[in-house]
């Protein structure tokens, strides 16, 4: 008898939340704002995936302990890394067709960051637009002329 009311109770629980869940996108929607409504629904579409902690070996099977992990991992990248044909880069001349182009300056920087968007995806040093707007050119960057990239 306790047990069918424990259940009962539960399932009406389940079905007010899950009530709530589905009207929230939509009320985001209403005020117009798209962003929350697809993180809402990125939320409630995504099922829990456990993470697992396991690599493969260097011969064969499978490693799981913490450090062995990274025993694996640094030997993977020491020989990965290790090159032995070493050529010397200082001798090297480099030619391009495109005309040597002074940097830009730091006020042009400095237009360049307010123009910037916000929530976008961030370019291909990873690093988002925000941290740029909040940093500024003193504080997130030394030389402009190294992160001219990730403005265009």
């Amino acid at each position: 008898m306790l047990r069918r009311e424990a259940i009962r109770h539960f399932k009406n629980e389940e079905k007010e939340y899950l009530k709530a869940k589905i009207e929230e996108p939509e009320n985001t929607t209403k005020i117009k704002n798209i962003r929350n409504l697809f993180r809402g629904i990125n939320s409630f579409k995504k099922v829990y995936q456990p993470r697992t902690n396991i690599v493969k070996g260097e011969m064969c099977g499978f490693v799981a302990d913490s450090h062995s992990i990274l025993a694996r991992w640094r030997n993977h990248f020491l020989q990965l890394l290790n090159v032995h044909e070493v050529n010397d880069v200082r001798q090297t001349e480099i030619h391009t067709a495109e005309p040597l182009v002074p940097g830009p300056s730091a006020f042009e920087f400095e237009l360049a960051i307010e123009k910037l968007k916000s929530h976008k995806s961030p370019g291909i040093d990873q690093i988002p637009a925000e941290l740029f707007k909040v940093g500024g050119v003193n504080n997130s960057i030394r030389d402009p002329k190294t992160y001219c990239l990730c403005l265009e």
